[in-house]
């Protein structure tokens, strides 16, 4: 639901880390609270899925996916910083890149 909600709020929402014409920081609904919520929701359907399958052999898998999301994530935010007007101010407001109080 949180992938959805995000995709919802962000069209510039994608799979590829890129600035798009005419697009703009985005800083209503899951934006408001922390600056990647569609990574957030990956790593928790990550997370359920091995649980809901009873598959514990792939939680493994889970924890090697956490520091792929972060490098991605440290990627992404420089591209943005560097080409997206306002994003820094966002950064100010937003402390939190992934989970609240805590990175």
């Amino acid at each position: 639901m949180l992938i959805l909600w995000v995709f919802k709020e962000n069209s510039y929402a994608s799979r590829i880390i890129q600035i798009s014409e005419g697009q703009r920081v985005i800083s209503t609904g899951p934006y408001a609270i922390i600056r990647h919520p569609m990574y957030l929701g990956m790593l928790a359907m990550y997370l359920a899925t091995p649980i809901a399958l009873g598959s514990w052999w792939a939680l493994p898998i889970f924890a090697l996916s956490v520091p792929f999301i972060c490098w991605r994530i440290i990627a992404e935010e420089r591209l943005l910083l560097r080409d997206l007007p306002g994003y820094l101010e966002y950064c100010q407001e937003r402390r939190y890149r992934l989970l609240p109080h805590v990175w």
